[in-house]
């Protein structure tokens, strides 16, 4: 994958926020959401604004992440239950902030946030694991959500990162 595809991805030459192509009227989004049907919901979702994150398939993994760690939080250990939703949430804000920078070192900055939580998250599951407050399975795929999301970012920020001078000689 060329960085400038990586980067376009990123919305890295993209404004923070961008319209859709629809033409629909001003109340067609409000009348598909309450029309209430999938396709409808979908469609309002084609007609409204997307901040550039929300164009990443890692900030659609983020979110699917803080989704299955806040629902598999113990009651039974506060302490884990809190921190497990604050890096779980740390991860969708800092992916969201990053897509809103316009540099590429900012950008790359709240990546490597986002990354740093998503570890923090597989770290979490692991423990949740071993004191057996939640099933092994549920840990084995909370955790594999969040190294998806390691990896995604750690490409992601690759590819935000100035090329070497050593590969532009050789080129």
């Amino acid at each position: 994958m060329s960085a400038e595809l990586s980067l376009q991805q990123a919305g890295a030459s993209a404004p923070a926020v961008s319209a859709s192509q629809s033409a629909a009227g001003p109340g067609a989004e409000l009348a598909a959401v309450l029309a209430g049907s999938a396709a409808a919901e979908s469609a309002a979702r084609e007609d409204s604004i997307l901040l550039d994150a929300e164009k990443l398939e890692v900030y659609a993994l983020a979110l699917e992440l803080h989704a299955f760690a806040a629902s598999k939080v113990p009651t039974l250990s506060r302490v884990l239950k809190d921190q497990l939703e604050r890096a779980s949430l740390s991860v969708v804000l800092n992916i969201a902030e990053g897509g809103g920078r316009r540099s590429r070192k900012d950008k790359s900055r709240h990546y490597t946030y986002a990354r740093g939580s998503a570890t923090e998250v597989a770290a979490c599951f692991d423990v949740l694991k071993i004191r057996k407050l939640a099933p092994a399975s549920e840990c084995a795929r909370g955790r594999t959500l969040a190294l998806r999301v390691v990896q995604m970012l750690t490409k992601l920020c690759a590819s935000l990162q100035p090329k070497s001078t050593e590969a532009q000689e050789a080129a």
